[in-house]
Formats: structure tokens, C-alpha cells, sequence
């Protein structure tokens, strides 16, 4: 019993994954705010009688540190700190300790305990939020899953039949039926390819972010780069349609190539009775850039809409019993690759028919994520 109390208090105090890194970063963190508020109290002093300020401003620098750091320690440290520094420097006699003062031990108790549950009550809300970002990593992966083994099932069960199909009637088939095969083999290789790419997309979100490698990119030319891969295994016209000015943009230039790449596909696919694409990229405000792929075929069922940019549609088997209709993984890591860049996606359909898909992206880079690479 006393080993797992032992256990449980040295990770609550210290989490075990903290590197030394983190554990400096926390302490410093932790002596800052000690030593801001004993400076704040220290020019009360100087300003005025200030002795029922100080303990207060001691509380705020016990919650402001259980707020930002990680673990039960530094709260706790920051409260004895606190409850010793305000009875040594901010306690008549200043610069001693006197525990005897008539009032201070209910004074000191009082201060211990608010400081202590506060600290404890910012961790635990602290610790919930973890444990609810973790349940829905866990229910990403597991969706993830779902939709990768049966977006991979189909196009290989495809290659396989067309295959045992050659194999086994070779002579009986006419040079029509062969080609026919082969180029369901090819169509289907081709789309096991482009769910591979998806697929190494996601593998790029840890804890549920996406690893960007970001570079000022310019955006004209990643749309030529997307547009000149599509145009390699589609037939289907593109129309362009780009700014006057050149716009730059911090991006992972592949993974929005990628973006680009399956809502282009996702026209070939999805959209009934489409005949062209059109791309377009504009300045909607000062530090934000919006890309635009609209089709003209039917547009999106309105049931469809708010679920778009989920990782499975329940629709997708009852439209096609192949399987080809399902968007997968395709339209879930292209919203996950746009959240990573700061920006966001939309989906509607068109007042004159058709839909349009369009993503925003900031120009400017957050601080935020200045490190990331």
C-alpha cells in the first residue's frame, strides 16, 4: 500500500515523461512568478501598509504557477515558498521568522490550504483536458483505422480479380477484354497510390497535430505543381485562375499539394455529371489567402454537407456497393493538414450548380508555430 501512495504522489508531483529541459523550463517559470510577486509586494510596502494585499498576491502567484507548469510539485513548492516568504520579508518583524504573532498560525493555515487547493484544483482541470485530448486521439486512430482497411480493401480486391481474371482465361479473352483488364488494374493501382499518399499524410499527426515543414512558398506555383500531377492520370479539363499580385505563403508545400491533388479527385469521383474543374486563389483579407475547387456537376447532398469532412461516411456503401464512391481518408487529412497550417475548410454547393470545396490559409506565420519543422 505504501509503495503505490508512493507511486501515485511521485506522479502527481512530477510527471515521468518531464525531460530536464522541461523540468527547468517549470522551475523557472515557477521562481519568475515567486519573484514578481514578491517585487509587486515589496513596492506596496514601500507605498503603504499593505499586509492584507500580500497574501493575496501570493495565492494569484500559486495559481498563475499551477496554471503554467505540469505536475503537483511546482504548486506545491510555489506554496511553501510563499507561506515562509510572506512570514520572513512581508511580516512585522520583517526579515524573520516569528510564527507566534498572535493570529499568524490560523493566518498561515488559512493561506497553506487556499494556495494548496487551488493549485490542486488547476492541475486536475488541467489533467481532464488531457485525458479528453487523449480519448479523442485514441477515437481518431480508431476511425483512421476503419477507413484506411477498407479504403485499401477495395482497389486491391479489384487488382486481384482483374489479375486471376488474365491469368485463368487469357486465351479465351479478345484483345478488347484484356485491355479492358488492364486498365481496370491501372485505374485501380492508381487509386491504391493516391490512398497510400493520404494515408502517409496522416502518419504525419502526433497527439493529434499534424508535423509541418513549413517554407515561404508561392502559392501560384503549388497550384501548377498539384494541377500538372492531377493532369498526368485525369483527362478531365482544369481551368485556372490566379491573382494579379504574387502571394506568399508559409506552407508544407507537399502536404498542400496533397489537398489540392484529392479535391481534384474527389471531382472525378464523386461528382455526378462534372465535366470541368476550376481552381481559383485569392486575397480575402489582409493576412489570409483562399484556394477554390468547384465542379459543375450536381453538388453534394445537403445530408452530406456537415459531415464532409468526416473520416467515414455511412452514405458512401449505400451509393456504390464497390466501394469507390467512399472519400475515406481523402477529405479528413486534407481539414486536418489546413487546421495544422492555422487555417480552415468549407464545403457548399454552387447557386448555379455544381459544388465548391475552398480552404483558407494565413500569410503570415503565428508565433505559435514558429518552431515547428
Amino acid at each position: 500500500m505504501m509503495k503505490k501512495w508512493l507511486s501515485w504522489l511521485r506522479d502527481a508531483m512530477i510527471p515521468r515523461r518531464q525531460t530536464k529541459r522541461e523540468f527547468a523550463r517549470d522551475m523557472a517559470i515557477t521562481l519568475v512568478l515567486l519573484g514578481a510577486a514578491a517585487l509587486f509586494c515589496a513596492m506596496l510596502n514601500m507605498i503603504g501598509d499593505s499586509d492584507s494585499a500580500v497574501p493575496l498576491v501570493f495565492v494569484l502567484a500559486v495559481l498563475l504557477t499551477a496554471r503554467f507548469t505540469d505536475g503537483y510539485f511546482y504548486g506545491l513548492f510555489a506554496t511553501v515558498a510563499s507561506v515562509f516568504g510572506v512570514n520572513y520579508a512581508f511580516t512585522y518583524p520583517y526579515f524573520e521568522f516569528n510564527f507566534a504573532i498572535t493570529g499568524y498560525p490560523f493566518t498561515f493555515l488559512t493561506m497553506f490550504a487556499v494556495s494548496l487547493v487551488v493549485g490542486m484544483l488547476t492541475e486536475q482541470v488541467k489533467r481532464q483536458g488531457r485525458i479528453e485530448a487523449e480519448v479523442e486521439r485514441e477515437k481518431m486512430k480508431a476511425n483512421l483505422l476503419r477507413s484506411v482497411s477498407h479504403d485499401l480493401r477495395t482497389p486491391l480486391t479489384g487488382i486481384i480479380g482483374s489479375s486471376n481474371v488474365m491469368l485463368e482465361q487469357y486465351d479465351l479473352l479478345s484483345d478488347e477484354e484484356k485491355k479492358e483488364l488492364v486498365e481496370h488494374v491501372r485505374e485501380d493501382a492508381q487509386w491504391l497510390v493516391r490512398l497510400v499518399e493520404n494515408i502517409l499524410s496522416i502518419t504525419r499527426i502526433k497527439d493529434g497535430v499534424v508535423q509541418l515543414k513549413k517554407s515561404p512558398e508561392v502559392a501560384e506555383e503549388i497550384i501548377a505543381e498539384a494541377v500538372g500531377k492531377f493532369r498526368k492520370n485525369r483527362k478531365m479539363p482544369v481551368h485556372v485562375k490566379l491573382p494579379d499580385e504574387m502571394l506568399m505563403i508559409p506552407m508544407d508545400a507537399t502536404l498542400i499539394e496533397q489537398v489540392l491533388v484529392n479535391l481534384m479527385e474527389n471531382v472525378v469521383i464523386h461528382a455526378e455529371g462534372a465535366t470541368e474543374i476550376r481552381i481559383s486563389i485569392s486575397r480575402i483579407e489582409e493576412n489570409q489567402v483562399q484556394f477554390c475547387v468547384e465542379d459543375n456537376g450536381k453538388g453534394i447532398d445537403e445530408d452530406i454537407l456537415p459531415k464532409l469532412f468526416e473520416e467515414l461516411f455511412p452514405h458512401a456503401k449505400e451509393k456504390n456497393a464497390d466501394g469507390r464512391r467512399s472519400m475515406g481518408i481523402g477529405l479528413s487529412a486534407c481539414m486536418s493538414i489546413v487546421k495544422a497550417h492555422g487555417g480552415d475548410m468549407y464545403a457548399q454547393n454552387r447557386p448555379e450548380g455544381g459544388a465548391r470545396v475552398r480552404f483558407v490559409l494565413p500569410t503570415e506565420e503565428e508565433k505559435k508555430n514558429g518552431g515547428q519543422g
